[in-house]
């Protein structure tokens, strides 16, 4: 491949992740709803119903803003690259938000204690002075499973970005 297609392949790859990054974060905190944010890790079709409406959800708002970037930006991106590359990124989101399944994960990997941070199962959980949990920023779970999805976005934008 010339240097000008590695740069071509390289500028739309940038582009792609961006938007999809973008529209994760929009995604993943202002369109999925509190129900689903509550359900989806519930073991059974309840959760994994909540888990499918969040994903859905999510799927048709990287659709949304890869469309017009891709248009505004003139990307040259075929049909099979966008529906694969958001096809394995709905997937992962999927089995990931299910939590069970990243929690082993996060145990296999020697980060067990890390996805409990933050939380009143960690041994340094934050609590208040008469000993009550204490309000927090975030935890270990929700630094792991965001790094999670962030390292399928940039697959799926591989992919979007050469197919």
């Amino acid at each position: 491949m010339s240097s000008s297609g590695v740069l071509v392949h390289a500028s739309v790859f940038a582009a792609v992740f961006v938007a999809l990054h973008v529209a994760h974060s929009v995604g993943d905190h202002w369109v999925q709803t509190s129900r689903q944010s509550a359900d989806k890790g519930k073991p059974g079709w309840t959760g994994r119903l909540a888990d499918t409406r969040h994903v859905a959800g999510l799927t048709v708002t990287k659709l949304a803003v890869l469309v017009p970037v891709a248009l505004l930006l003139d990307l040259r991106l075929s049909l099979a690259g966008v529906a694969a590359g958001l096809g394995v990124d709905a997937v992962t989101h999927w089995w990931a938000d299910r939590r069970s399944t990243l929690a082993r994960l996060a145990k296999a990997c020697g980060k067990g204690e890390f996805y409990s941070l933050g939380t009143p199962a960690h041994p340094a959980h934050p609590v208040t002075a008469d000993g009550k949990p204490a309000a927090h920023l975030g935890t270990g779970a929700y630094a792991l499973d965001q790094a999670f999805h962030h390292l399928w976005l940039l697959v799926a934008a591989l992919i979007i970005a050469t197919v």
